[in-house]
């Protein structure tokens, strides 16, 4: 479909936080069928571009400073990490964490009205956003930046439904260059075979039964604004950083009002932000 989403050409901006750029009813529909179907959508040049310039204004300047949390990739050890903290780039961030708490800025976003009514779209009732995943920055940079092996988000989050939400800004362009999102569309709805995740439950990719999902990944290109939302059970993954820019991606994670994270989890931290229902068209 043609995207509504654009910003008009001679669009006046100003300093004041813009809202993303709302599709309309029937656009609203054929987004949560393509939703459902693939386990994710993008929604190209949502994020106004003074929205995108304030966000990464903040961030250049927290992440200069490493303004805590953060989120080290020598902790995490993924393939392509420093060994240590000690080790040649060990001050490495990977994530900024707790971003709602960070600024104003991430809270506009966050709570956008039209981010909220897609969302709302998507989920089926009011979101809520969580306050204990994601909730970040990503910030992916080049030599030190891990790769992440195919996972899907539930295998460390915890609720009573699996149906979540990650909503992704893209800051900057993403692509095969700079560690580009893959997805492999449909995954979400896919049972596993037994064995076929590892320890820490990334797929197998030498596993008979993960050949035929393989044979669909598909690459996400994004552009500076440019917005995708999946599921929190779509299998996806990122290569490493061969350019020489950091790449910057604020992410966010909803789930539905009568949804609620386990008591006693890793989910439940933290607590969430309860959102209004979109106004009725």
């Amino acid at each position: 479909m043609n995207s509504p989403l654009a910003v008009p050409p001679g669009a006046v901006t100003t300093a004041a936080p813009a809202s993303a750029i709302a599709p309309n009813a029937a656009e609203l529909n054929e987004l949560n069928r393509a939703f459902h179907a693939d386990g994710y959508i993008v929604l190209r040049g949502f994020a106004p571009p003074q929205v995108c310039d304030r966000i990464e204004q903040v961030t250049r300047a927290q992440l200069a400073a490493a303004v805590p949390p953060v989120e080290y990739e020598a902790e995490l050890g993924y393939p392509g990490a420093p060994a240590s903290r000690d080790a040649a780039g060990g001050g490495t961030v990977r994530r900024l964490r707790q971003a709602y708490g960070r600024d104003e800025v991430f809270r506009q976003w966050a709570s956008d009205p039209t981010l909220t009514e897609v969302v709302a779209t998507l989920l089926g009732e009011a979101p809520r956003l969580t306050l204990a995943h994601h909730n970040c920055v990503m910030t992916k940079h080049p030599h030190y930046g891990s790769q992440t092996g195919w996972h899907r988000d539930t295998r460390y989050w915890s609720f009573a439904s699996p149906e979540l939400v990650t909503v992704w800004l893209a800051l900057g362009r993403e692509d095969e260059t700079n560690g580009v999102l893959r997805v492999i569309p449909g995954s979400h709805r896919v049972a596993l075979e037994p064995g076929q995740l590892d320890a820490a439950e990334f797929l197998i990719e030498s596993h008979p039964a993960s050949q035929a999902l393989l044979g669909g990944v598909r690459p996400l290109g994004l552009e500076r604004g440019d917005v995708l939302f999946f599921d929190s059970r779509l299998f996806h993954s990122a290569g490493q950083n061969a350019s020489a820019a950091v790449k910057l991606s604020a992410a966010f994670a909803y789930f539905g009002a009568s949804n609620h994270p386990l008591p006693g989890t890793r989910s439940a931290e933290f607590g969430s932000v309860e959102l209004p229902a979109p106004a009725a068209r």
